[in-house]
């Protein structure tokens, strides 16, 4: 987890969290004296921006919604991105970030790398958040607390995992992409990020995935969250193929005002409290 400083607002008992990626923004602001999700809103652009543009996108978001207007005990800033990668702890030295990095995601020298810590997987995520869009949040509300989206989802899913005695295989479905994790007996085996465009993308890469762990289809446990619903094409092909599909479940107590979402989607944004 990265923080920046102590946080010192008023509001103590109110907390903001924003998940931020290239296609989109959503938001949601949790009451911790009455437990409650006041609000919880999302946004889809129209195409695949640039950091700069997501300011933009950012900036104007704040200046529309009154709800964002107010002091916050709390902020999480979530970056949802594909430029992370997990280095077990033992292999892990703070002076090689960009050198974890490279082999895998495409960073540029004037990056701003950072890293989370993962206990429960004694582990670290090694990322890059968007650091314009650090500047903008701390000049506007001071001290704050960013993470890497991987990061929340992997914990989470450990959480959930730790006394389980099978294979699992998670799927968290986004608009234009999905993550896999793999969870051996309560051990993370594989995590790995997807680009799709087509329900057979979809499919493909979970199919792969699987074979590439020798993990049989016809028995696998396949646990879905995210953006998907039992009506999607997405579930429909991956029925097709796998027949043991379950929907996951977020590990939470809170209540909701208004309608709350299903218990499975926007998995990453409602645990980052």
């Amino acid at each position: 987890m990265a923080i920046a400083n102590n946080i010192t607002k008023t509001n103590t008992n109110i907390e903001l969290s924003i998940q931020i990626s290239l296609s989109g923004l959503s938001f949601s602001i949790l009451n911790r004296d009455s437990n409650t999700i006041v609000v919880f809103k999302g946004y889809n652009f129209e195409k695949k921006l640039n950091p700069i543009e997501v300011l933009d996108q950012l900036k104007q978001l704040f200046a529309r919604e009154t709800v964002l207007q107010g002091h916050f005990g709390n902020i999480i800033i979530i970056y949802d991105n594909d430029l992370s990668t997990l280095v077990p702890n033992s292999l892990f030295n703070e002076s090689h970030l960009a050198d974890y990095l490279k082999f895998n995601s495409k960073i540029l020298k004037s990056d701003f790398i950072a890293y989370d810590t993962i206990k429960e997987n004694n582990s670290v995520n090694v990322y890059v958040p968007y650091i314009n869009i650090n500047n903008y949040i701390y000049d506007k509300f001071g001290a704050f607390t960013f993470k890497h989206v991987s990061t929340i989802l992997i914990e989470s899913i450990l959480q959930t995992e730790k006394e389980s005695n099978t294979t699992n295989m998670y799927v968290n479905v986004g608009d234009n992409h999905f993550e896999i994790i793999v969870v051996n007996k309560s051990n993370l085996q594989l995590y790995n990020r997807f680009s799709y465009r087509t329900k057979e993308d979809f499919i493909y890469y979970i199919l792969f995935t699987a074979e590439q762990l020798n993990l049989d289809p016809d028995s696998l446990n396949l646990v879905l969250i995210g953006a998907i619903t039992k009506d999607n094409n997405l579930y429909n092909i991956a029925y097709k193929y796998i027949r043991n599909i379950t929907f996951g479940t977020r590990k939470e107590t809170y209540k909701y005002l208004g309608n709350p979402p299903s218990n499975y989607s926007n998995f990453t944004l409602l645990n980052s409290f």
